[in-house]
């Protein structure tokens, strides 16, 4: 082993982050690197516990209204409270992530929900319950801000949309899991099947426990650590080719403070700056490259949740049943049907993602949530101010429910964690991602402790019509403020954030720097 090399500096987390164009990208799409593929699947898995949850409480809320004697008010808030719990979890997990590392992070995630599903299906009484909301919920704040860090940090960059979507995939297969298993546990007695719903949901947080223990560390937290040696291995397995290997340990070690000529496997660090500067570079005194970044990333995650995603989810036997489907086991069925449909669009959505960017999917399916929601809004007033039933209304309905989840799944869905794992710098990521997990979090438990009160103030209508207003609020954001981050590597993003509505221009001097400088190297 190398001796040790002692360094001194710091990243300022601005432009300074910014490496040479990956000019290999340009030049050969390269395969899929299936070592790195495997380490974003068992990263991404620990999602499953999000979307489980969300699923299966959309059923099992049914009996624990009858079985604990609630309210409506008591009800959505036993719903949508994890939420709030979950930002205790995503607080924690930046720091956490930073001093044991981003694989072990995964473990403690899949520990805890292990714990909280334990207790949830145990539960005597509300508070019991609440109490394992709460216990569940640290565990999913942790698995939602670290699992798009990891994949994004381990991905190549001509994949990274691709493998970084992953989250949001498993997070839509735990969401059609939950719906299975209310369908089938709403066969046993009632004291007992909300139970088993619930707690069934430990037996997956062990495997993925165990799983996360075969997958390799980050390299980039590897590097911050000093441990170039290992960094180095795990690039070299993660990369389409040595050259792009070389050239994102050298971003990452610029991003570290790390000298280019030091090629040592171990070396000192610098005494990093405490947590209180990175978050008051990151809030209080950021570079405008950063604030950009923080502006486009943290948005994208609070318009994912209040265009009422999870509304729709945690409440679609409500709106099946206002739609005019009475009947439980249809109503359970018609859930999968909506589990399904977000399945599928959020497959598509993966192999879209490096193909035609990130932008054209997120304006896409921006504006097919406002004609879904604008549907879906106009069919429930109609029923609503019927004495009849009117067919093609409920079937408008469905169809609105069904459009809706498949066109956020195809764009908004997955491209909020993609978008925000690799905007921020290096040295900030972990804090950024994690106060993106925070609003994401923040504005679903808002949505969805609320979403009952107001249908009930503003009409089931009123509600829907609100969301889709709030669509297309994010359609203009998005189409003005977020540049196109596709096939950009994670250290390059400085140059594209920092101008706000003037991005367009940078993007195409990146582009034109690369088809130079990719001619000169097939010239050479």
């Amino acid at each position: 082993m190398a001796g040790a090399f002692n360094v001194s500096g710091d990243d300022s987390g601005g432009s300074k982050d910014v490496g040479s164009p990956v000019i290999f990208d340009a030049v050969k799409k390269p395969k899929r690197n299936k070592y790195a593929f495997g380490c974003a699947i068992l990263a991404s898995m620990t999602s499953v516990l999000l979307g489980y949850d969300i699923g299966v409480m959309s059923g099992a809320a049914i009996y624990i209204k009858d079985q604990l004697h609630v309210s409506d008010v008591k009800l959505e808030i036993v719903v949508g409270i994890i939420n709030f719990f979950s930002l205790v979890g995503s607080a924690l997990a930046g720091r956490t992530s930073d001093w044991i590392g981003r694989r072990y992070t995964m473990v403690l995630a899949g520990a805890i929900f292990f714990v909280g599903a334990i207790l949830m299906g145990f539960a005597t009484n509300y508070s019991f319950l609440m109490f394992g909301r709460f216990v569940a919920g640290i565990g999913v704040g942790y698995a939602l801000m670290i699992a798009p860090v990891y994949t994004a940090e381990v991905s190549p960059a001509s994949s990274r949309g691709f493998l970084t979507s992953f989250p949001e995939v498993f997070i839509n297969i735990g969401v059609l899991l939950g719906y299975v298993s209310n369908y089938a546990f709403s066969k046993l007695p009632a004291n007992l099947g909300w139970r088993f719903m619930l707690g069934i949901g430990a037996i997956p947080s062990i495997g993925l426990a165990i799983g996360v223990l075969g997958m390799p560390e980050s390299p980039r937290w590897l590097v911050m650590k000093g441990r170039l040696g290992e960094a180095r291995q795990v690039l070299d397995k993660t990369s389409d080719s040595k050259e792009e290997s070389r050239l994102r340990l050298s971003d990452i070690k610029q991003a570290a403070g790390i000298p280019e000529e030091c090629n040592d496997d171990i070396v000192v660090m610098p005494k990093r700056r405490n947590d209180e500067a990175v978050w008051k570079e990151l809030l209080l005194h950021p570079t405008p490259s950063v604030r950009h970044a923080f502006i486009a990333g943290v948005g994208l995650h609070f318009f994912q949740q209040s265009s009422g995603i999870d509304a729709v989810v945690l409440y679609s036997p409500r709106i099946f049943e206002k739609a005019g489907i009475t009947s439980t086991d249809l109503k359970l069925l018609a859930t999968i049907a909506v589990g399904i449909s977000k399945t599928l669009f959020i497959l598509v959505a993966t192999f879209l993602l490096d193909r035609i960017g990130r932008r054209p999917l997120l304006l896409t399916s921006m504006g097919g949530m406002i004609i879904s929601l604008t549907l879906l809004g106009t069919s429930l007033a109609v029923i609503d101010h019927s004495d009849h039933t009117v067919h093609w209304a409920v079937a408008l309905a469905i169809f609105g429910v069904l459009a809706y989840v498949g066109t956020f799944s195809i764009g908004l869905g997955p491209i909020a964690w993609v978008y925000s794992s690799e905007v921020f710098p290096l040295r900030l990521r972990a804090q950024g991602c994690s106060i993106g997990v925070a609003v994401n979090r923040g504005t679903s438990g808002i949505i969805s402790m609320t979403f009952l009160s107001l249908y009930k103030a503003i009409s089931i209508a009123g509600a829907f019509y609100l969301f889709a207003a709030i669509a297309g609020v994010a359609w203009i954001f998005i189409f003005t403020l977020l540049p196109e981050t596709q096939g950009r590597s994670l250290e390059e993003m400085g140059l594209l954030f920092g101008t706000y509505f003037g991005w367009r221009k940078t993007l195409k001097g990146l582009k034109n720097r690369e088809a130079e400088e990719a001619k000169n190297a097939n010239v050479i």
